[in-house]
C-alpha cells in the first residue's frame, strides 16, 4: 500500500493532468470553431474558380474579408484560454488551422491586389500578434506553409481562368509563383514537413507554365500593354 507522502505526490500529479486535459479540451473547442469558419471562407473564395466568379472577384473578396471578423474573434477567444508563455506546448492543436488561415488570408490579398501578403498583414487580418514575444502569433513555419498552399491554389486558378475566358491571368499567376519559388529558394529550410511541401512547389510552377504555354501557342494570350512613351516612339 502506498504511503501517505506517495499518495499525496500522485494526487498532485492527477490534479495537474486533469487541469492540463481541461485546458486542451477548451483549446480544441476554439480550434474547431476556427476550422469551421475557415471552411466557410474557403467556400466563398473558391467561387473565383467558377466562370461567373472569375468576373466577380471584387464582390467575392469583399464578402470573404467580412467573414474574417469571425476569425479574429475566435482567435481572441483561443488566445484567452492559453496559459502565459506556453504557446508551443499546445501548438500542435492549432498548427494546421493557422496554416489554413494564413493560406486563406494570402489568397484573399492576392485576389485583391496580385501581391504577396506580408506576415504583418496576415497577423492583422487574423487578429493575432506578429511577433512571438507579443503573445499569440503565427509561427513562421506555419506562415510559410500557408504560402505554399497558396501556390497550389493558384495553379488551379490558372487552369480555371482559361476555362472562364480570362487568358491574361495565367501569365500574372506564373510571374507571381515564379517569384514565390525564387524567394523560397533563398531559405535554408530545416523543418522536414516544410521542406517536403516546398519540394512540391516545382509541380505547381510546372503546371502553371504549361497553361501559359498552351495559351500562348494558341494565340490567346494578349501582348503586354505598351507604355505611352513606347507607343509614341513607334509612331
Amino acid at each position: 500500500m502506498a504511503s501517505a507522502p506517495t499518495q499525496e505526490t500522485f494526487s498532485n500529479f492527477q490534479q495537474y493532468l486533469t487541469k492540463d486535459q481541461d485546458i486542451r479540451e477548451e483549446i480544441r473547442v476554439s480550434v474547431r470553431e476556427i476550422e469551421q469558419t475557415a471552411r466557410e471562407i474557403l467556400t466563398a473564395l473558391q467561387g473565383v474558380h467558377q466562370p461567373a466568379g472569375c468576373k466577380d472577384t471584387v464582390s467575392i473578396c469583399k464578402r470573404s474579408r467580412e467573414m474574417f471578423a469571425n476569425i479574429r474573434r475566435q482567435y481572441n477567444d483561443l488566445a484567452a484560454k492559453l496559459p502565459a508563455e506556453q504557446y508551443y506546448r499546445f501548438h500542435d492543436h492549432w498548427r494546421f488551422a493557422n496554416q489554413r488561415c494564413v493560406f486563406l488570408a494570402a489568397f484573399l490579398v492576392y485576389l485583391e491586389s496580385d501581391k504577396l501578403i506580408t506576415r504583418e498583414e496576415a497577423a492583422e487580418l487574423l487578429g493575432v500578434k506578429e511577433r512571438r514575444e507579443d503573445g499569440f502569433h503565427i509561427d513562421l513555419d506555419d506562415f510559410l506553409m500557408g504560402l505554399l498552399q497558396l501556390a497550389n491554389e493558384l495553379s488551379r486558378l490558372a487552369v480555371n481562368s482559361v476555362t472562364a475566358g480570362d487568358y491574361s491571368r495565367p501569365t500574372k499567376i506564373a510571374n507571381f509563383v515564379a517569384e514565390l519559388d525564387a524567394g523560397f529558394r533563398l531559405l535554408n529550410l530545416k523543418n522536414d514537413a516544410l521542406r517536403k511541401r516546398f519540394d512540391g512547389l516545382k509541380y505547381d510552377v510546372k503546371k502553371i507554365e504549361e497553361v501559359v504555354y498552351d495559351v500562348t501557342i494558341r494565340g490567346l494570350n494578349p501582348p503586354p500593354a505598351q507604355k505611352p512613351e513606347a507607343q509614341a516612339e513607334e509612331q
